[in-house]
């Protein structure tokens, strides 16, 4: 450098060798590496250049990493009703039921005898005995295919069963009486046909806070005193069945002690149901045509497939009674 005669400064042109840069050049970024024409070098201020990612050399925005696909979406249930053997879902019973005011009594002080209800709805009611709610895949059954269900008790054939009662509640099955110790009642004294009447009422008002207001007696025999005790115990019907199911399969009757005091008899009828007929369905205990097992699911759906195709549905029976 030389200093000019007015005593100030002038730059001096730099050593042979050393030219300056020129204004317009790039300085290299520290720590990023460039190609041999500069290919590849990010600008400050850039994506690439936050990102630590080389800048495209054609200009154009690089793609988004890909992201590896989700799992594939399960297939759709099929429906719960396919999943029984059933062509379609059971029609729901009517909202309002169309069903007389009340059961007439025999004579005043007995109570009444129902195998049937007189409505004009298409609908006819299921009725279990003891043991049903023993077998799980009936619990899934009734759960799956919201089927109205009444559940007659005896105390001590159901035994520990009372604990999977809960799960049937659960589901909307209502509970009535079928007496303590399952008695065959007709010609017994009124006291102790009152005893297991009453006693079961009882019994079911203690382990789940209702007192039944159904009842079938054992075996469906009974006889005036039946009639008598049921009513003195706070029942508002006798409940007997038009139809039957065990495990041979579906049989339609008429149940003629609605016409008698004396006892219950069957006649057979055909292969239809009719609008209102109660059907009983016989779970477990001795004798042919009981069911138990896996056998109260078949056998229950089969009817269910005759109720279809009769242009029938299931209705709750204390809907109607």
């Amino acid at each position: 450098m030389t200093r000019s005669t007015e005593g100030g400064r002038r730059a001096t042109a730099p050593a042979q060798g050393h030219a300056a840069p020129p204004p317009s050049h790039r300085t290299e970024v520290p720590g990023r590496g460039v190609g041999a024409a500069g290919r590849g070098t990010a600008r400050p201020g850039s994506r690439a250049y936050a990102s630590g990612r080389p800048a495209d050399p054609s200009g154009r925005r690089a793609a988004p990493p890909r992201r590896h696909a989700g799992p594939h979406p399960a297939p759709a249930r099929p429906p719960a009703y396919r999943g029984w053997g059933l062509d379609g879902p059971l029609v729901p019973a009517p909202e309002k039921p169309d069903r007389p005011s009340a059961p007439r009594a025999v004579r005043p002080g007995l109570a009444p005898v129902v195998d049937r209800v007189a409505t004009r709805d298409s609908v006819v009611f299921l009725t279990f005995d003891d043991g049903a709610e023993k077998d799980p895949e009936f619990v899934r059954m009734v759960r799956e295919l919201r089927l109205p269900v009444s559940m007659f008790l005896t105390d001590s054939v159901v035994g520990p069963g009372y604990g999977h009662l809960a799960r049937l509640r659960e589901v909307g099955v209502t509970v009535q009486n079928h007496t303590l110790d399952h008695t065959a009642l007709r010609g017994l004294p009124y006291a102790g046909q009152r005893a297991e009447i009453c006693g079961q009422q009882d019994k079911l008002k203690q382990r789940f806070g209702v007192r039944p207001t159904l009842f079938r007696p054992p075996y469906g025999v009974y006889d005036t005193t039946t009639l008598r005790a049921a009513a003195d115990c706070g029942i508002a019907a006798v409940v007997l069945w038009r139809a039957s199911m065990g495990a041979d399969g579906f049989r339609p009757a008429a149940a003629t002690a609605s016409a008698s005091v004396a006892g219950a008899g069957t006649a057979t009828v055909g292969d239809r149901l009719r609008p209102g007929d109660i059907v009983h369905a016989h779970v477990r205990g001795r004798g042919p045509g009981r069911l138990d097992g896996a056998t109260l699911t078949r056998v229950t759906v089969g009817l269910l497939r005759r109720i279809q195709e009769q242009g029938l549905t299931v209705g709750r029976l204390e809907d109607y009674l």
